[in-house]
């Protein structure tokens, strides 16, 4: 594919050459114009007590850590939430739903979602970052679809500030957010690394491929993505020291596999965003380029479903 064109600084028009010079945004200005708006939560993780749990106090802190490792919790909608019509099947949920916190390297309580594939001949496990203005209980329909078409178990987490988990949500603990999900995946699952393929939707690609960056996996699947926060805002060609995100100077770090997918219609991060990481991008595999396809409804495409099972039975198999 030929290289896509980039404006030069000659092509800024004077006002925003003003922004950038006169009143340049600074990282946090820009994350909050662009994204963080979490949803009003949808669910609750309730502790499951068990008749010989025992609420003795041990002063070793590994201890402390084990305890929490094997607490288990229900995920539970909110009442007004299944009331919209949109909650999974009890059933379902019980026998292959499991929940439960991990802890940041930053020191925020992450809320996990594992869901465990029915059928046993499961190769793959999807680590999936969400978009923005979502929660686990907001995706937990979109997430059995993958399981169940994919053959895939599926791994996701609320970054920070989102759902139940908790601190505030900033670019930092994005990505202090996927290494705790990362890592808890690997150690509480026992999956390795070529087993994993991580996905991230919208302002979850950020994460995903600051993570793909430095770690091998099975493939990368960057859905809607975008190249930085500043160039939602303005056609700059460079990354100033102001931006946030900026995932069009980390894909060619990527050494997996990576598919990347957009709607050629999206309204609210450009088409031209997804072509220009797929150029960039050194191991990108034949993307998918969804015709008249938003940003919120490329998996309601046929295309969508086909083009990851082929990426899954194919793309992979060929690396």
């Amino acid at each position: 594919m030929k290289k896509t064109d980039r404006l030069t600084m000659e092509e800024l028009s004077f006002k925003q050459l003003c922004s950038l010079f006169c009143c340049p945004p600074c990282p946090s200005k820009i994350t909050a114009k662009m994204a963080f708006l979490p949803p009003k939560i949808t669910y609750n993780l309730n502790e499951v007590k068990h008749e010989d749990e025992t609420d003795g106090a041990t002063d070793s802190s590994s201890s402390k850590k084990n305890q929490e490792n094997k607490k288990k919790y229900e995920f539970v909608f909110m009442p007004e939430y299944i009331e919209s019509g949109i909650g999974m099947d009890d059933e379902f949920m019980k026998k292959h739903f499991e929940t439960f916190y991990t802890k940041t390297k930053r020191g925020n309580k992450i809320a996990c979602l594992y869901i465990r594939n029915p059928k046993k001949d499961v190769k793959y496990t999807i680590l999936f970052s969400h978009g923005n203005a979502a929660d686990l209980g907001m995706l937990t329909s979109f997430y059995s679809r993958l399981v169940h078409h994919l053959n895939v178990n599926l791994f996701s987490y609320d970054y920070s500030g989102y759902g139940r988990s908790s601190g505030q949500p900033s670019e930092k603990n994005l990505y202090s957010d996927i290494e705790a999900a990362w890592d808890e995946l690997i150690k509480r699952y026992d999956i390795k690394h070529d087993d994993i393929i991580l996905y991230g939707q919208s302002i979850g690609t950020a994460p995903v491929v600051d993570l793909a960056a430095k770690f091998e996996s099975a493939g990368v699947v960057l859905h809607s993505p975008l190249m930085s926060g500043i160039r939602l805002l303005l056609p700059v060609k460079r990354t100033w020291i102001c931006d946030a995100f900026p995932i069009i100077d980390k894909i060619s770090k990527i050494k997996s596999p990576t598919l990347i997918i957009h709607g050629t219609h999206d309204e609210i991060i450009n088409f031209s965003h997804g072509l220009q990481i797929y150029d960039q991008c050194q191991n990108a595999v034949e993307p998918l380029w969804v015709k008249g396809a938003g940003h919120n409804d490329i998996e309601q495409f046929k295309s969508y479903f086909e083009r990851l099972q082929n990426f899954m039975n194919h793309d992979l198999k060929d690396k």
